[in-house]
């Protein structure tokens, strides 16, 4: 009887031990689990702040609220108001089914440009009015990309720094790639991030095929296309970017200017 007894209290140990194990290994698969998803949760905030602020600047450099938004991993804070918030937003209709040619003339050459009134109407309503008044005349081009995937020119700011007017806004999105990508030769609308209604002063001419991830508003409005000179722009991207900046994204080494916008 002893020995059965001993027998007994041995097989119930074995037992404790084994359920102990296996409340371990459990405990173990838990942890992690717990953290491969904040990890996973880390590495998509990074994606999402390296998003956030390439597309945000498009527009103007990023606010301190919006790189406080980026790095927690949210959306940048740009409001998207269901319609335009200037008066001097040129109606739709005066550039629908039209297409518009003529000529930007920067401090470094001479681009030929045509705007698509058909595919975005909006916009080539907006950017022949401001060509027309004149605003574009000494207006900086102010921003430059220079990596592999990611070549434009930023133009229309009346500061160096690339700071836009902030009462001027209008939308909506128009003729957005599907695919992201934009054609050498592209000229497309500068935009706030994360917002529709976030278009501004500001364009941009692709130098070399780029894609451009879409945010949460969507892509880019293409409104037109480069028909002469494109070569003036990748020379200028040719030439590289100011000291001291980042190696592919920033101001051109020497300042561009626009000397006249003329569209007919």
């Amino acid at each position: 009887m002893a020995t059965r007894s001993r027998d007994d209290r041995e097989a119930k140990r074995r037992i404790r031990q084994m359920e102990a194990k296996r409340a371990l290994r459990q405990e173990q698969g838990k942890r992690r689990k717990r953290d491969n998803t904040i990890a996973i949760g880390a590495g998509a905030a990074s994606v999402i702040l390296a998003v956030v602020l390439q597309l945000t600047v498009f527009s103007s450099n990023p606010t301190e609220a919006e790189f406080a938004a980026a790095e927690a991993g949210l959306s940048s804070p740009s409001a998207s108001p269901a319609a335009s918030n200037s008066a001097d937003i040129p109606s739709p209709d005066t550039a629908a089914g039209k297409t518009f040619t003529g000529e930007l003339a920067l401090n470094s050459g001479v681009v030929g440009v045509e705007l698509n009134g058909t595919a975005a109407p909006q916009a080539a309503a907006v950017l022949k009015s401001l060509a027309d008044a004149g605003y574009y005349n000494g207006a900086n081009c102010h921003r430059l990309t220079t990596s592999e995937t990611f070549g434009l020119l930023q133009c229309g700011a009346k500061s160096e720094d690339g700071a836009d007017d902030p009462n001027y806004r209008w939308g909506p999105l128009e003729n957005t790639p599907a695919d992201n990508k934009y054609p050498a030769g592209t000229i497309a609308v500068a935009r706030t991030g994360n917002n529709a209604y976030g278009n501004g002063h500001q364009f941009f001419i692709v130098y070399k095929d780029t894609t451009i991830p879409a945010d949460t508003a969507g892509g880019y409005t293409i409104v037109g296309k480069v028909t002469s000179g494109l070569d003036v722009v990748s020379k200028i991207a040719a030439a590289g970017l100011k000291a001291g900046q980042n190696t592919s994204d920033g101001a051109p080494v020497a300042p561009v200017t626009i000397d006249s916008f003329s569209l007919k």
